[in-house]
């Protein structure tokens, strides 16, 4: 799991900052009340990448410890992160309210296709790190 939550804390934490800077250097308009704003939504097409490079990493150095990794051990492994990773979204980014929270809607109908697209890329992670294995 150290591996897991390295990942998601690397991908969250260069999203906020590359939010950041969309509003702060690029002048972008910031979230509201009414909207998530330019900076937010800006973003948003690099959310999956930043997850397309993180979380291979991630997936290589699980599937690295393990003694004799194999397809069905990266499956499992991708299955439990791909599940983790949408409940703790679920709690962290709608359900506990905070300046950057999203409604339901905001978060699993608005966002789509890039948060379909992060959950696959989290899923098949620990299978593309085995193929470095």
């Amino acid at each position: 799991m150290l591996w897991f939550w390295a990942a998601y804390i690397l991908v969250t934490c260069v999203g906020i900052l590359h939010c950041i800077f969309n509003i702060v250097v690029l002048k972008m308009k910031p979230m509201d009340e009414h909207s998530m704003g330019e900076g937010y939504e800006k973003t948003k097409p690099w959310h999956p990448l930043y997850n397309l490079v993180l979380y291979p990493v991630a997936g290589w150095l699980y599937m690295k410890g393990l003694s004799d990794p194999a397809v069905c051990d990266a499956l499992i492994a991708g299955a439990v992160w791909t599940v983790i990773c949408v409940v703790f979204d679920l709690v962290g980014w709608v359900l506990v309210k905070h300046p950057w929270s999203l409604s339901f809607k905001e978060f699993y109908v608005e966002y789509q296709p890039w948060i379909t697209m992060i959950y696959i890329i989290i899923f098949f992670a620990p299978l593309i790190g085995l193929v470095f294995c």
